[in-house]
């Protein structure tokens, strides 16, 4: 017994004290998100509009109560993100296509509470289309928005929206994977006669 109390100190001495504590808190860390290799196909459905869209997206047709006839969404599984494209015809009315023109504009400003950043571009793809191109930065629940028209007949509106409440940040390399594909869409973009 008199052994154990004599031993009993020192273990207890070497045991906490003698190996140096390393213990470094980790980083905050996001999940993992792996990406598929861009990859993209035409759009099959009879719209008065044509475009490539990436092969790991699906075309649905808008299910909003109020849906026109060529609006739909280009469903990302994968990513819970989808693109919404909304088409109006012009009508040979510049005072309609100012006004749609117009409603992108308020549409990407409502997010202005949230954005620390709005920024419009535009943009003019290889094949001649022009388009506004909105980017918004900030706990906003579209990050992308675009618009194009040939001024006369057609306007489409697009925006991406995620189905999930991940924070942006984390969310980044999708938000760029997919603005790729945005882009993609407008180079390959063809008005339907």
């Amino acid at each position: 017994m008199k052994f154990l109390f004599t031993i009993l100190p020192f273990l207890f001495l070497f045991g906490c004290g003698s190996k140096k504590s390393d213990f470094t808190p980790k980083p905050k860390g996001y999940n993992r998100i792996d990406l598929p290799k861009a990859s993209y196909q035409l759009l099959k459905e009879k719209h008065p509009y044509s475009f490539e869209y990436s092969s790991h997206a699906i075309i649905q047709r808008d299910s909003f109560a109020r849906a026109e006839p060529h609006w739909i969404y280009i469903n990302y599984p994968k990513l819970d993100a989808v693109i919404q494209l909304t088409y109006k015809p012009v009508l040979g009315d510049q005072k309609r296509l100012s006004n749609m023109i117009n409603d992108a504009h308020k549409l990407s400003s409502k997010h202005d509470v949230k954005a620390y950043s709005i920024q419009e571009k535009i943009y003019t793809a290889p094949n001649g289309i022009k388009a506004g191109i909105i980017e918004l930065e900030g706990e906003v629940p579209s990050q992308i928005q675009f618009y194009t028209t040939d001024s006369t007949k057609h306007y489409l509106r697009g925006a991406l929206y995620f189905k999930t409440a991940t924070k942006n940040d984390s969310l980044a390399p999708v938000i760029q994977y997919i603005k790729q594909d945005i882009i993609h869409l407008l180079n390959t973009f063809k008005w339907n006669k």
